[in-house]
């Protein structure tokens, strides 16, 4: 089901059975799997990959090139980030576009869980079956079936 203020432009793709909540956006080029569901305000970016079976808390942010696996959790308000060194303009004070710089992906492996308002940074990977703690900063690849916590996220027993 599609929320009739969602977006899915065109060149998008989502798989049967997936839930696309109110204002959601998921961009041309980005994939969806199966019998997911996209909460409220979701940005799924272009060329970002989501498994099946994920669920996707309100207003979180996947930004490409993300890859998300199969079963997988994103917390409300989480952030997979893109660009180890961001800036509004270059050095002669242009406004940077698109192709002033190249975008590193998150990859959240299959069963992962990320907890709300986490950030994950450009380039890390958090393995299967991990778990990021609600509010982490995450700098660091996670190891599967580890828990992280805090800023910066580090791991811990439990």
């Amino acid at each position: 089901m599609k929320h009739s203020t969602a977006e899915v432009e065109e060149g998008a793709s989502v798989g049967e059975g997936t839930d696309v909540w109110r204002w959601a956006h998921v961009r041309r080029g980005a994939r969806v799997g199966s019998r997911c569901t996209l909460g409220m305000g979701v940005f799924v970016d272009a060329g970002v990959e989501v498994g099946d079976c994920c669920k996707v808390g309100n207003y979180a942010c996947l930004f490409a090139p993300a890859k998300v696996g199969h079963r997988v959790f994103i917390g409300p308000g989480v952030i997979l980030t893109n660009d180890k060194h961001p800036q509004a303009c270059d050095d002669s004070g242009d406004p940077k576009g698109p192709g002033d710089w190249v975008a590193e992906g998150v990859t959240v492996c299959d069963g992962a869980s990320v907890g709300a308002g986490a950030i994950i940074l450009p380039g890390v990977t958090v393995g299967a079956g991990a778990v990021v703690g609600a509010g982490a900063v995450v700098i660091h690849d996670v190891m599967p079936g580890e828990t992280w916590v805090g800023i910066p996220a580090r791991i811990i027993s439990i």
